[in-house]
């Protein structure tokens, strides 16, 4: 072929990008293409996908390429360049969600209308989200510990490098990149640069103490690289196979494929309850404005909340207490605190989060619906010098650690910070 499309979505990298790779293997000229959907806003994410085009704008061109940007309806914008150039084939990694299946099935559609071939590529999980199959029947595992045992053994693709050479049509506009902002703190920079050298640190250094630390909420002790799988600055396959006496940390990789797996198979996991079990939720705004805003009382609570306010992120831990805080004490609707988090995290995709949080409100997949986590006893064992706690709640800085999990219980209040919102008895 002489010129084929790859359109970009949670794939932002050149290394191991099996649609980019065979786009330079297919064809004489390639033209990489990021469309910004006005209808899908990036939201606090927006300086961070900014960040992450400029780097993969860099890398292309290093190659000899470019990064195409334009505006619009991603498939209109595909189908107007294809003819413009014009191209024989559009090429796309495949997506899970709900949005981004519409959109290959409509891309598809207007391939083959316009003579066209169209391609989905694997790349944005380790195994393929349809390539296995319960031996009881089933379009999809809905168990995760029986999905584990089988992708452990499932063989993987081939590790693919970067492109040595990327050859875009001469002449060819390729458009302003949108306007990167400012992360919370700086804490995250966008890109497949800077989140290959923290794949690399956290390898070298880290990875081997994960299933000692990952549950330390004051220490720095994950890898904090979600948010660059979310966009696809890093391949998975590629972290997966890099993490050497790292198994711990692989099967939190499995995790994410298993949620996506199930999402594919019930694309709407982030609106209807996966499994019904007849709950009955509080409309309660004033509690839910208040858990969003740090101020339930609760200290573990208020300090993972906050963490969120301030950095656009949330250790892991601290989500599962915060998140059933919401649902199991103060019976608010899952899809309440679970569109809270999808708008702040800058790692918030569909499959994750809400695969997560129907876990947690009992309508997902874990197989004890009815588990309750008790908010004192996980601040008591995961922080228990109560650092964590005093990082993100000053108010608390002078409590003696004995009380700084129970204020309530002291002889008088604290200044400037509330009761419980609910019985902690």
């Amino acid at each position: 072929m002489d010129t084929v499309i790859v359109l970009f979505n949670r794939d932002l990298r050149v290394h191991d990008h099996p649609a980019l790779a065979a786009a330079c293997a297919n064809a004489w000229r390639v033209v990489p293409l990021f469309v910004i959907d006005p209808g899908v806003p990036a939201g606090h994410r927006a300086g961070f996908l900014a960040e992450s085009l400029a780097d993969l704008r860099g890398s292309l061109r290093e190659r000899g390429g470019d990064l195409v940007v334009r505006e619009g309806d991603p498939v209109a914008e595909t189908l107007r360049l294809a003819r413009e150039l014009p191209a024989q084939a559009v090429y796309v990694s495949a997506d899970v969600s709900a949005l981004a299946r519409r959109r290959e099935r409509r891309l598809a559609e207007e391939c083959a209308r316009h003579r066209m071939e169209f391609r989905a590529f694997p790349g944005v999980t380790i195994v393929p989200p349809d390539a296995l199959r319960p031996s009881g029947g089933g379009d999809h595992y809905r168990v995760f510990t029986p999905y584990w045992r089988v992708w452990s053994g499932q063989p993987r693709r081939e590790v693919l490098r970067a492109p040595g050479k990327v050859r875009i049509p001469e002449g060819l506009e390729a458009g302003p990149l949108p306007v990167a902002g400012h992360e919370p703190h700086g804490l995250f920079r966008g890109g497949e640069t800077v989140a290959r050298e923290r794949m690399r640190q956290w390898l070298k250094y880290c990875v081997e103490d994960y299933a000692d630390g990952h549950d330390d909420l004051a220490g720095n002790r994950t890898s904090k690289l979600s948010p660059y799988l979310r966009f696809g600055c890093l391949s998975p396959l590629e972290l997966e196979s890099m993490s050497e006496n790292g198994d711990d940390f692989v099967r939190q990789l499995c995790w994410r494929d298993f949620f996506h797996q199930v999402t594919r198979a019930f694309p709407g996991i982030n609106r209807d309850d996966y499994r019904s079990r007849g709950q009955e939720w509080r409309d309660d705004e004033d509690a839910a404005q208040a858990w969003k805003e740090g101020r339930t009382g609760v200290p573990i609570v208020d300090a993972g909340m906050r963490q969120l306010l301030a950095e656009g992120w949330m250790h892991n831990r601290a989500r599962m207490v915060t998140s059933s805080f919401l649902v199991r004490r103060l019976r608010v609707d899952w899809r309440v605190g679970a569109g809270h988090f999808f708008d702040l995290l800058l790692d918030g995709d569909v499959s994750n989060n809400y695969g997560n949080w129907q876990w947690v409100a009992g309508t997902g997949n874990d197989t004890r619906p009815n588990r309750i986590v008790n908010p004192v006893r996980q601040a008591r064992r995961f922080d228990p010098e109560g650092e964590y706690i005093r990082r993100y709640l000053p108010e608390l800085d002078a409590v003696p650690v004995k009380m700084i999990y129970e204020p309530w219980r002291m002889s008088t209040g604290i200044r400037g910070y509330p009761a419980p919102l609910v019985s902690m008895d």
